[in-house]
């Protein structure tokens, strides 16, 4: 079994709500937190305006199965988030 960690930090310039920071991100879960093999979460600062940071867990009996699925994620975010991603960070948990 192979665990791969993808985390992303976002800056988002003029947010002015909670709400509209949870509007900009919403797609995230909505479009990862559906697919099979991967778990997608807001995991850090969740009550800050201009930055958030979210965790995508990819789980497969292949390696280059996982780097494909944390590939993909990454390149979906980077075109279709209203927000800058300041930080990419992988990691292998197995």
């Amino acid at each position: 079994m192979n665990v791969g960690l993808l985390r992303l930090q976002f800056r988002l310039p003029g947010c002015a709500s909670l709400k509209e920071k949870r509007g900009r991100l919403r797609g995230l879960k909505d479009r990862f937190g559906k697919q099979t093999n991967l778990a997608v979460c807001e995991a850090a600062d969740a009550d800050a305006l201009g930055r958030s940071e979210w965790w995508f867990v990819a789980v497969a009996s292949s390696r280059t199965v996982v780097e494909q699925m944390l590939t993909e994620v990454e390149r979906d975010v980077q075109d279709r988030v209203d927000a800058e991603i300041v930080g990419v960070f992988r990691e292998w948990l197995t």
